[in-house]
């Protein structure tokens, strides 16, 4: 609705007198979808197929013209929307589905209407009309209302978009003078359940608990009594956490008081970002704070330029936030102009390396300032991307089938990310990349001094 090699699973056969048992057969399942006439099944097609037990299979209904779905009817117990035309069912057993359609009366037409997620979370809903399809006389103008959940943000409308009033308001119209699919899209505000830092790689668990591995040498790693936790972030030496009552807590590196975030009594924090020294927080009235090192101003981030920020992101010395309106502000070092983003407009995300910065526009394309030594700024290209980071000398990016691309300084191989997929987020360290697959499980590439792509035993959720 809504970023090194892959770990390594070192298997030691042991051959005994009994010899090696052969591994178990994967269970697998039949789903067997059929249709009502006047629509049909478009993925994955009418008949049975046949899926390993777990896997989520995409479901897409496509009535015929002048007809509209109504619904999933049968085994419909693990489809996630059985209203949507397009949705998906969990295979833990045998299915069969049957998708319906229905005539559209003479002067009436059909919107279809389904929100975005990012994996495992869900970020938003349609909360008018609702999410399903719907039937409006010719010429209605229908209110449409998206609501972001706490943490996330609304990002437009896509589809059938070309009588919306406005695409990137989260209160909107549509007239109806045909029949239409749309689909609100949100995302969080950062992508914060895995978190890449200088040496060491933080995960963030379904129950609120932190995990983490990697260079442990000023504690950075030691968050066993962390709890409540709502997003993670890696400085270079120091982890920070956000907990759900807003308040956050930070540990590790501290000489320039970039962990001192609770004696500062930080609170309404939204989210949170790490640089090199300094640590930024996002308070929900749309001001940024900060803590830590100010040596060329990266703290400075309470004038007025500074406020409507809905996303923030830090790195060595330089921080960097985004406004409601598409814009994008940055303060600290300008060193190879990195903060030369005064000219961009239609971002949804930023990400900020160690000396360039990198912004995610609505269409998916990217843009990127700074040095560009290592071609880490040769993002120009990428199409379909939906989430970016950015770590030392390299930029990551997560396309919207779930699989990443990567350009900038391999030598330690953290651009090797292709060949990933079921990505739902990405983060980019000092020397290595970390990538969130759908199930839970983490991978990484890179540079495992210290052990931060030690991830391969992770189930975050």
């Amino acid at each position: 609705m809504k970023t090194l090699s892959t770990f390594v699973v070192t298997v030691v056969l042991i051959i005994g007198l009994v010899g090696c048992a052969p591994a178990p057969t994967p269970t697998q399942y039949n789903l067997t979808i059929s249709s009502t006439s006047l629509g049909s099944v478009t993925t994955p097609g009418a008949g049975t197929s046949h899926y390993q037990e777990g896997t989520v299979v995409n479901l897409v209904a496509t009535p015929d013209p002048g007809y509209r779905f109504v619904n999933w009817t049968g085994n419909v117990g693990t489809i996630a929307n059985v209203n949507a035309a397009s949705t998906t069912i969990t295979m833990n057993s045998n299915y069969s589905i049957t998708a319906n359609f229905a005539v559209i009366p003479p002067g009436q037409y059909s919107l279809t209407i389904s929100s975005s997620t990012e994996g495992w979370l869900l970020c938003g809903n349609v909360t008018t009309p609702g999410e399903g399809t719907f039937i409006y006389s010719s010429g209605t103008v229908a209110n449409l209302v998206a609501q972001a959940e706490e943490g996330c943000q609304f990002v437009g409308w896509t589809g059938d978009v070309a009588t919306i009033a406005d695409v990137n308001a989260a209160t909107t119209t549509i007239a109806m003078n045909g029949d239409f699919s749309i689909r609100a899209n949100f995302r969080p505000y950062a992508s914060t359940i895995v978190a890449a830092g200088g040496a060491h790689t933080v995960g963030l668990k379904s129950d609120g608990t932190v995990v983490a591995v990697g260079d442990n040498y000023y504690g950075q790693c030691t968050l066993g009594g962390w709890a409540s936790i709502t997003q993670v972030a890696a400085g270079s030496c120091h982890t920070v956490g956000l907990k759900s009552d807003g308040t956050v807590v930070a540990v590790g590196w501290n000489t320039y008081g970039q962990c001192d975030v609770a004696s500062r009594s930080w609170t309404d924090i939204i989210q949170v970002a790490g640089g090199w020294g300094h640590t930024v927080g996002l308070k929900s009235d749309g001001t940024v704070v900060a803590a830590g090192d100010n040596a060329y101003g990266q703290c400075d981030v309470a004038s007025r330029s500074w406020t409507d920020i809905i996303q923030v992101a830090a790195s060595s010395w330089h921080t960097v936030g985004l406004r409601t309106d598409g814009t994008v502000v940055a303060a600290g070092d300008n060193g190879y102009g990195r903060c030369n983003v005064g000219g961009w407009t239609d971002i949804i995300q930023v990400a900020a390396g160690s000396w360039h910065t990198v912004g995610l526009r609505t269409d998916g394309t990217v843009v990127a300032v700074g040095d560009n030594t290592y071609g880490q700024c040769n993002a120009g290209g990428w199409t379909d991307i939906i989430q970016v980071s950015a770590g030392y000398w390299h930029t990551v990016g997560l396309k919207d089938d779930g699989t990443v691309v990567a350009v900038g300084d391999n030598y330690y191989r953290p651009c090797d990310v292709v060949g990933w997929a079921d990505i739902v987020q990405v983060a980019a360290g000092r020397r290595h990349t970390v990538g969130l697959r759908s199930d839970g499980t983490v991978v990484a590439a890179g540079s495992n001094a210290y052990g931060p792509c030690d991830v391969g035993g992770w189930h975050l959720f």
